[in-house]
């Protein structure tokens, strides 16, 4: 089974935790370094945005009691298309965001930073 961008990098950021426990270092130093090392800052944004969205909707749904099932009457995105977003194994189109987000009385925006 893949794992998501977001679990990867929890697994990765709590094997470095450990390792600084027991006083010892990660070659190549923290994950931020690491990072920083492989991804360019845009990509590490657009992921971080990513996730940020992602954790928002799951909260939206939850908090509604709406479960993947019932999203997809509501909305018309099939519940195994909502559940591989809700894990980040795929990009969802701006589209399919929207149709997800209307049930849950969310939409998107564009603000100022």
């Amino acid at each position: 089974m893949a794992k998501s961008y977001s679990e990867a990098v929890k697994e990765a950021i709590d094997a470095l935790e450990d390792l600084e426990e027991r006083g010892d270092a990660a070659i190549g130093g923290t994950w931020d370094e690491l990072e920083k090392e492989i991804f360019t800052p845009e990509e590490i944004a657009a992921s971080d945005l990513r996730v940020a969205l992602i954790g928002e909707f799951v909260k939206a749904r939850n908090e509604k009691g709406i479960t993947q099932r019932k999203l997809e009457e509501l909305s018309g995105v099939r519940q195994p298309i909502i559940a591989r977003i809700e894990k980040g194994h795929i990009s969802p189109q701006i589209e399919t965001i929207m149709k997800l987000l209307a049930p849950l009385g969310k939409k998107l925006a564009i603000v100022p930073r």
